[in-house]
């Protein structure tokens, strides 16, 4: 485990304010892979599919700020475009990504901004519901009415209580209920949540013009969609959108998992995943 700086001379956006990020490296494989986690979690959640895949790739996995060993977002920046900063600062060379629900929309952005660094990318779960807001209305309605709770946490400033219902929106399949869970558990996803509506305007609205004309077109290489059989019904919607859009994607779906189901089900997604490698032309 090292601190390493995020410093880029080509940004991505415009130079938002940044600082060092931690950076884990998981597994010793041939095969370099950008590892980009889900909210309120942290890079060692990509432990297990690390090992299930079993020394075929090394994942270079940021904390992202706020999250696990990095420092705390500063709340004045654009908290999406330091994300993305931090994680293109790792693409040195050309390189395969994962990304996990939040992490899965900053890898699809960086797979059309810096598309000859990406060789290809694995999507689990995005969370992108301006997909399934043009596709599915109805699906993104139900959401906005479950995720209620959770707004009204937010609203009255109960960072606790917001962590402990949106994960038991999103991270029910994953482990135990909220007071089981270690008091450090606890502390971490309540100071990481308060992100979630920082990249509303990002992940409902396209604030960053991914759905604009043309944009998607840029994603030639080959990207696989990932999702659980038990997930919330939304999150098909917005895979079965990307595979609609983007030039070379296919979907996969892993039985049995939900929305966390690279943590619950690491040796199924290992298995697609590998599959999916495999698939590769040979210069990939």
């Amino acid at each position: 485990m090292i601190w390493t700086g995020i410093s880029r001379s080509e940004r991505v956006r415009d130079d938002p304010p940044s600082s060092d990020v931690f950076v884990r490296t998981l597994g010793q494989g041939a095969r370099e892979v950008l590892a980009l986690h889900c909210t309120i979690a942290h890079s060692g959640a990509w432990s297990g599919l690390a090992s299930a895949l079993d020394g075929q790739a090394t994942l270079i996995a940021p904390d992202m700020p706020s999250h696990g060993r990095s420092p705390d977002w500063d709340e004045q920046c654009d908290f999406f475009d330091l994300v993305t900063e931090a994680s293109a600062a790792q693409l040195t060379k050309p390189m395969d990504i994962i990304g996990h629900s939040f992490g899965a929309v900053v890898a699809l952005h960086l797979a059309a901004r810096l598309p000859d660094l990406v060789r290809s990318a694995v999507l689990i779960e995005p969370v992108f519901f301006a997909v399934a807001a043009q596709d599915a209305p109805e699906l993104t309605g139900r959401y906005d009415e479950e995720i209620k709770p959770v707004t009204n946490a937010f609203a009255a400033g109960d960072m606790a209580l917001a962590a402990r219902l949106f994960n038991r929106m999103w991270g029910a399949d994953a482990g135990p209920r909220w007071p089981d869970l270690p008091e450090k558990t606890r502390a971490a996803m309540t100071r990481g949540v308060h992100v979630v509506p920082a990249v509303d305007d990002v992940l409902f609205r396209d604030q960053k013009g991914m759905l604009n004309a043309g944009v998607l077109d840029r994603v030639t290489m080959p990207i696989l969609i990932v999702s659980g059989s038990e997930t919330h019904p939304v999150v098909p919607a917005i895979g079965e959108g990307l595979c609609r859009r983007l030039p070379n994607a296919r979907a996969e779906v892993v039985s049995g998992g939900g929305h966390m189901v690279p943590i619950t089900h690491p040796q199924h997604v290992a298995g697609v995943v590998q599959q999916f490698w495999c698939d590769l032309p040979q210069s990939s």
